[in-house]
């Protein structure tokens, strides 16, 4: 049997109290999860945008004793770039999330197909903002520790305030990842139980 999507996005007759009480505990913390992505993103961002500080750096080839002010931005490099941009990205996709599920807060289900869209978009965010993750982390990494195998000096002992910022951001970003992980396992989850309810329900 099949089921049209104007027959899905309405909750039909036979559905038992159980069902009813398993896709609200799903929107539920569907929200709950949307709005601590949003936050976490939205955090991260800022304090990504607001990492600049401008110190007195000695460098190659000036006098000895010499030092001139240098300044560290977020967009001197592209891993931080990416970063603020995989975070803008999420942020705005769970404020659409959010809109959408409380537009249809009056009709119990969306249909299979929005839900599709859904977790492909979970999945696909998931996936940028965990390798924009990675990238800034190995920068952070490098930042801090350094690398003497190719005389990449430690910047964070200079600009401890930049580097408190990108790792806060870092960390925020890293939250974000977890969030959309398991908003990934609930919007599959999701599909797989509107798959389960009409198999027994055409039983």
């Amino acid at each position: 049997m099949e089921y049209s999507d104007d027959k899905l996005a309405t909750p039909p007759e036979s559905e038992t109290p159980s069902m009813a009480s398993s896709r609200v505990n799903c929107f539920v913390g569907d929200v709950a999860l949307r709005v601590s992505l949003f936050a976490a993103t939205l955090v991260g961002v800022v304090f990504m945008v607001t990492s600049k500080q401008t110190e007195l750096v000695a460098v190659p080839g000036a006098p000895v004793g010499v030092k001139i002010p240098l300044t560290a931005k977020f967009n001197q490099e592209p891993a931080f770039v990416y970063l603020v941009i995989a975070l803008l990205i999420a942020c705005l996709y769970s404020i659409i999330k959010i809109v959408a599920m409380f537009s249809k807060v009056f009709k119990p289900t969306f249909s299979k197909k929005l839900l599709l869209h859904f977790a492909l978009l979970d999945v696909l965010i998931f996936g940028v903002v965990v390798s924009a993750t990675g990238a800034a982390g190995a920068v952070g990494y490098v930042g801090w520790k350094g690398d003497g195998h190719v005389g990449w000096s430690k910047i964070c002992p200079i600009y401890d305030k930049f580097c408190g910022h990108t790792a806060k951001s870092i960390a925020m970003s890293l939250l974000a990842s977890v969030t959309l992980f398991w908003l990934s396992m609930l919007s599959i989850f999701s599909l797989y139980k509107r798959a389960r309810d009409q198999l027994i329900q055409a039983n």
